[in-house]
């Protein structure tokens, strides 16, 4: 066991003195091929900023295995790549996905992909990583103890979609200076956690290149940033997470274990379905783009960018401190955890009232065009009123509706 914690420290140690080494090189790349953020009404940044940081996340990851590999052929390291016996992984084809979407990222920061060219990069990472065997194959049945269920040929698609999934939730929570990297930093220390009480070494020294190099990257990310992650750290990292989340479960996937990974990734997930929920009350787009993210939400309730960042941190590590407790802890004790982490940040999701519209429909009287209006324009108050009182009509019409079926069947009696 001494070996082992020799050979994590060592990949931890690694992962960050590389990102801190080559974040300088990677934003002066990025200024001389224009990837760089330059200040609109949806970003935070008031200066230009390079967005290309993910170069240094990916060498980070690249240069642990390297340790890695040097320490296990000329020191007598353990052999950290080892599957779960119930699973077979190929990890050169890991390795070739994490090289695809690595890529797929870099070419958005440089040449901005449609949103449909870069599903389809995520797609093809996450199909090869399948491929390779990065599958869960076997589901636990929570109601009946000793009983499993079978995926079949749904196996593929269902993993697919989870890292897809996995890689998006970490691409939208990128709002902030560090938001993105701080969030991968504390999920990764808590997978890292998960990964050696389970006895997945594979997972574990992936969470400890991630946690490195997220580390490393945010010395120059946090606010005031001297450079962003872009989607060539953010894909990367959202992939790693998920990742890292499928080499620990093994092939046959209690509810726990599936539900746990969901729980860490807590607050990029709310981001995301509130994000989708409020773009459909508003009538536009779920692709579309709004300042009504938890970022905005928590600047717009009077906290700098700071603080903004580190109230998310502490929503995070909450989380995550109670994934940890729910994996040690028996059935209910386990269930009244969930309970309690979903109801509070249900909570803290509706004070910041993330599911209300930010974007609203109006048609211009002069025009008659059709357009998108946010809170900055005095029509936006003008059409949040028309829809409050088109709930309330709604809300009186179905009372009105079940009244009268209610006096019918007094009637009828």
């Amino acid at each position: 066991m001494p070996r082992y914690w020799l050979s994590f420290l060592c990949l931890f140690a690694a992962s960050l003195a590389c990102a801190l080494a080559v974040t300088p090189l990677a934003r002066k790349f990025a200024i001389r091929v224009g990837a760089v953020d330059y200040p609109n009404k949806r970003r935070v940044n008031k200066t230009p900023i390079p967005r290309m940081g993910g170069i240094a996340i990916f060498a980070g990851i690249v240069a642990a295995f390297v340790v890695q590999y040097i320490g296990t052929t000329y020191f007598g390291w353990p052999v950290v790549l080892v599957p779960s016996p119930r699973l077979t992984v190929n990890y050169w084809m890991l390795v070739l996905a994490f090289v695809i979407i690595f890529t797929t990222g870099m070419l958005d920061d440089k040449f901005t992909l449609t949103p449909r060219t870069k599903l389809l990069g995520q797609v093809l990472a996450a199909t090869i990583a399948a491929m390779g065997g990065l599958v869960i194959g076997v589901i636990a049945n929570p109601f009946a103890p000793g009983e499993f269920i079978e995926l079949g040929w749904l196996t593929y698609p269902v993993t697919i979609i989870y890292l897809v999934a996995y890689v998006n939730i970490i691409n939208l929570i990128d709002g902030l200076d560090g938001l993105a990297a701080g969030i991968s930093c504390i999920a990764s220390v808590t997978m890292f956690v998960l990964s050696i009480w389970a006895g997945r070494l594979d997972a574990a020294a992936l969470a400890c290149a991630i946690a490195g190099s997220t580390l490393g990257f945010l010395h120059y990310n946090f606010h005031p940033a001297s450079i962003f992650m872009g989607d060539s750290g953010s894909l990367t990292l959202g992939f790693a997470l998920g990742t890292i989340s499928l080499l620990s479960v093994t092939r046959i996937a209690g509810l726990t274990t599936i539900i746990v990974p969901l729980v860490i990734a807590g607050i990029p997930i709310i981001d995301t379905f509130s994000a989708i929920v409020r773009r459909t009350r508003a009538h536009v787009s779920v692709g579309r783009a709004d300042r009504g993210h938890i970022h905005h939400r928590l600047l717009a309730e009077g906290f700098d960018q700071k603080q903004a960042v580190l109230v998310v941190y502490a929503w995070t590590a909450l989380l995550c401190a109670g994934a940890l407790v729910m994996t040690q802890v028996t059935t209910i004790p386990r269930i009244c955890i969930f309970l309690v982490l979903l109801v509070a940040s249900g909570a803290f999701a509706n004070h910041l009232h993330l599911f209300e519209p930010v974007l609203r429909h109006h048609k211009d009287p002069r025009t008659g065009d059709d357009e998108l209006v946010g809170p900055d324009d005095p029509a936006f108050a003008e059409e949040s009123e028309k829809a409050r009182e088109r709930r309330e009509e709604r809300r009186e019409e179905l009372l009105g509706i079940r009244t009268e079926s209610k006096d019918k069947g007094e009637k009828h009696q």
